[in-house]
């Protein structure tokens, strides 16, 4: 079994020496660096930056994060310390398309990362089967506007009675409301367009009928802004005036469920940074 890491994400005001002051920390626990990734944002004067080191099996990793917490006090900041051998929990909102669900069970992407897929809750049963078979549990929760509250509630006490740590809408045909979205950090979605353009419903139709050159997809973090939410993974396909609408809708599977996974990677494994509206992803 692998050398458990540590892995520390930090987002504060750019000061001199705060990469001296890191590393050095790390070296005086200890630490053996893997990968140390920086970057600066000169509009907004912030330091944005990942390291990931090597830890002794033993280490007392809450007096890590104390300590890790005194250092950077100063630096007017956000900081998040996590750990490899920590298994994440993500559970999986679907509906009745198949082709982002189906990409994440079978974990091509996911294979190397320290994860489970606890459940799958979707708001149709179209998919218990694939999904069962698979043995992770299908939570069928209806959703109707006079029902909207309700099942939100439910969807709420699964993830917290199963220690869910992430949030992925596979293709989930709702719109969350601002009290789910407020309760749960980290929740990706898929939108079925190269953001921003083509909002809303039906993009494919949208982009046959201006005739464009490309079509995407785009994974981001869901926020009550509509498909406005912070950009983890993009990805375009080029098309012709010979594809039609069901070509384009093909591509569009292809392209949103590797999109999809792309981004469920880089959050598990710690490379995406969250500051405003953006993200760095240190991939």
């Amino acid at each position: 079994m692998p050398s458990p890491t540590a892995i520390f994400l930090i987002a504060c005001k750019d000061v001199p020496g705060i990469v001296s002051s890191l590393t050095s920390f790390i070296l005086n626990k200890g630490g053996n660096l893997l990968d140390v990734d920086f970057h600066t944002d000169p509009e907004e004067s912030l330091f944005l930056g990942r390291l990931e080191w090597l830890i002794a099996p033993d280490v007392d990793r809450s007096a890590l994060g104390c300590s890790l917490d005194a250092l950077c006090a100063s630096y007017d900041g956000s900081w998040e310390l996590h750990f490899s051998d920590v298994q994440i929990r993500v559970a999986v909102f679907a509906s009745k398309q198949d082709h982002c669900l189906l990409d994440l069970l079978l974990g091509s992407q996911l294979a190397d990362v320290n994860a489970s897929i606890a459940l799958v809750v979707a708001n149709h049963d179209t998919l218990r089967d694939v999904v069962e078979a698979r043995g992770i549990p299908f939570h069928h929760v209806p959703v109707t506007k006079a029902t909207k509250s309700e099942a939100e509630r439910i969807h709420l006490e699964l993830l917290d009675r199963e220690r869910i740590d992430l949030v992925v809408l596979a293709k989930y045909m709702q719109i969350l409301s601002a009290d789910f979205l407020a309760s749960r950090k980290n929740v990706i979605n898929i939108h079925h367009s190269f953001l921003p353009a083509f909002v809303g419903a039906k993009p494919y139709h949208q982009a046959h009928a201006r005739g464009v050159k490309i079509i995407g997809a785009t994974a981001h973090f869901a926020t009550v802004d509509l498909d406005c939410g912070p950009i983890i993974e993009q990805e375009v396909v080029r098309v012709s005036h010979r594809d039609t609408v069901e070509d384009l809708v093909r591509k569009g599977k292809e392209t949103e469920r590797v999109v999809l996974s792309r981004a469920v990677r880089l959050h598990l494994l710690r490379r995406v940074l969250t500051y405003g509206n953006k993200t760095v992803v240190f991939a």
